[in-house]
């Protein structure tokens, strides 16, 4: 089977062709990086204006790489939500027009099961069950994957997500967008012991996580160091909250698999890309006798390869999308205590 997968939930538009649901024959992003940095963050309009622009050209180099054209296809795979609303309908839309006139199934693909699925596009997959933690801009939630179409919510965020907390406080300290990258790389040279920041583990058994009130910590401490007109050392504030982010990452993560006797983890999602993310959380998992799957920094950004292998498991299933069927902005799989099934 070979499947168009479409992305364009938020500021990146993706297309890939993937065969048989595990060779890759493309994997094309282009990213809307330089267009929101003046804004320190996604401006929505303008998020859906440049993918009405990209999308023509990011589906055309995807099949021109993959050596295949829109005859040859079998299907389509579209992220259908969660996401900017209008930034969706142009993925969603452009699939259903392919669909219309070449008369192809397509399925809508929910963005966050794409992320659980990413590690199966590595050549060392992760057995089922297994706790996946996703954290990226918009998402910080742990899940059990039952299988490749059925997976259950166990935690997740409250206010901020992981990656949106790397970026707000990224433009306090004045960093250029986006600013987990430079967090991360400023945090190399600096000392993750140097500021007490404080952890959010909420209630004893929960799974669930909250980083505003370690944003708004970042804040405070800035403001006091400059009350007092003290120096502040960029270096130390990036790798101390950095490593208020991870620990809670982690430690949470582990506690689901230890909870739920599972000896799998996966990692997914932008802020999977993170060294220190991956190190402590490799590090951990020896330690505790768990496997640890993640994708490569590829595949933990937003990516269209992630949405045709969900598809493959949706079509798999006897899944396809009716065209009437629209967008949306909340993902289902993030309702609490519910199983998920494609």
């Amino acid at each position: 089977m070979l499947i168009l997968g479409l992305e364009s939930s938020c500021d990146e538009t993706a297309a890939a062709v993937l065969r048989d649901g595990h060779t890759l024959l493309s994997n094309v992003i282009n990213s809307q990086v330089a267009v929101h940095s003046p804004y320190g963050g996604v401006v929505p309009e303008l998020a859906s204006r440049k993918h009405l622009e990209n999308i023509y050209p990011v589906v055309a180099a995807a099949l021109t790489q993959a050596g295949v054209t829109l005859d040859d296809l079998d299907g389509l795979a579209v992220t259908q939500g969660p996401g900017l609303v209008g930034s969706l309908l142009v993925g969603l839309s452009f699939a259903k027009a392919i669909s219309a006139v070449k008369g192809l199934p397509y399925v809508g693909v929910d963005h966050i099961v794409g992320h659980l699925l990413s590690p199966f596009l590595e050549k060392e997959q992760p057995p089922f069950p297994y706790i996946a933690l996703v954290a990226s801009g918009g998402h910080s939630s742990i899940f059990l994957v039952h299988d490749h179409t059925t997976s259950q919510l166990l935690g997740r965020t409250r206010d901020d997500a992981a990656g949106e907390a790397f970026d707000k406080v990224g433009k306090m300290l004045g960093l250029e967008y986006p600013g987990g990258p430079v967090i991360s790389r400023l945090a190399e040279t600096g000392n993750p012991a140097a500021i007490p920041f404080p952890r959010a583990w909420l209630a004893p058994d929960s799974l669930d996580f909250s980083f505003s009130g370690l944003k708004t910590a970042v804040a405070n401490y800035l403001h006091q160091r400059q009350e007092k007109n003290e120096p502040v050392n960029i270096c130390d504030i990036c790798a101390s909250f950095q490593e208020a982010v991870v620990e809670v990452l982690c430690e949470k993560v582990l506690k689901a698999a230890q909870r739920h006797h599972i000896k799998t983890v996966a990692l997914a999602g932008g802020v999977a890309a993170n060294p220190r993310l991956r190190r402590t959380l490799q590090k951990l998992g020896a330690e505790r006798g768990l496997r640890i799957f993640m994708p490569s920094l590829e595949l933990c950004t937003d990516n269209a390869a992630m949405i045709a292998l969900a598809g493959f498991y949706h079509f798999a299933a006897k899944a396809t999308t009716s065209l009437e069927t629209d967008a949306y902005s909340r993902s289902p799989v993030l309702h609490p205590g519910s199983v998920y099934k494609a």
